[in-house]
């Protein structure tokens, strides 16, 4: 008999920025507003990849533990100066905290709740407890639990991460799902023991190309979360 997706999963762990909200979209708004006459979509992409590599330093040991805010705040001065602009301690503030209110895709909150059915239901992300609580009521998701990487003190995909939301829920990694849009995520997800569902979001860069083929390795493959839903029979 073929094992169903979802045979004994009790956990749907969600990544967040660029999973369940899209973040260009807030972002190259927030940009347009603080920073008048900028391309606020260069700018907000070039943000969003500096975003990776500074977690990648902190998790191998050249930079300390910082919050994500911190580590938004220094990223952000970096493309300020490389896009020649100066920004004032309060422009910089309000660009960091624009992190909290970007907006849900239209199916998340209604897909959530419909998958909170029957799972547990929590985002997993690299953002803060409370930054990730601000997101949650912007929204309306309706989590069971917020899972920020000030739990662990460490950023994804590193194994506390993944295996740290698991045993808070007193769970084997194996019942516990990982839902992202990021194939990366799910691949260290997997490699830990999770099971993987990988979601479209051909707009996540603004536009700009990106790879949703997701991998065969993956225990299921939607097009976003009410698909999910459908397939989780929820």
């Amino acid at each position: 008999m073929t094992r169903s997706p979802v045979d004994g999963v009790r956990v749907l762990a969600f990544d967040t920025f660029g999973t369940v909200t899209d973040w260009f979209t807030g972002i190259s708004g927030a940009v347009r507003a603080t920073i008048p006459g900028l391309d606020a979509g260069a700018f907000a992409r070039e943000w969003r990849r500096r975003y990776g590599p500074i977690l990648a330093r902190v998790e191998s040991g050249e930079i300390g533990w910082r919050r994500l805010d911190d580590l938004q705040t220094e990223t952000l001065h970096e493309v300020a100066d490389q896009f020649g602009v100066a920004l004032t301690e309060a422009a910089s503030t309000s660009l960091v905290r624009a992190w909290r209110t970007i907006p849900g895709w239209p199916d998340a909150a209604p897909g959530i709740r419909r998958l909170k059915g029957r799972f547990v239901v929590c985002a997993l992300s690299n953002g803060t407890v409370a930054l990730l609580t601000d997101m949650a009521r912007h929204n309306g998701f309706d989590w069971d639990f917020v899972g920020g990487s000030d739990l662990w003190g460490h950023y994804k995909p590193a194994r506390e991460t993944y295996c740290g939301l698991a045993a808070l829920f007193e769970v084997e990694p194996a019942e516990v799902m990982m839902v992202a849009t990021h194939q990366g995520d799910l691949d260290a997800a997997r490699s830990f023991g999770l099971r993987t569902a990988f979601v479209e979001r051909p707009l996540e860069w603004g536009g700009e190309e990106k790879d949703d083929t997701g991998s065969a390795d993956n225990d299921v493959h939607a097009t976003d979360l009410c698909d999910l839903a459908d397939q989780l029979g929820c």
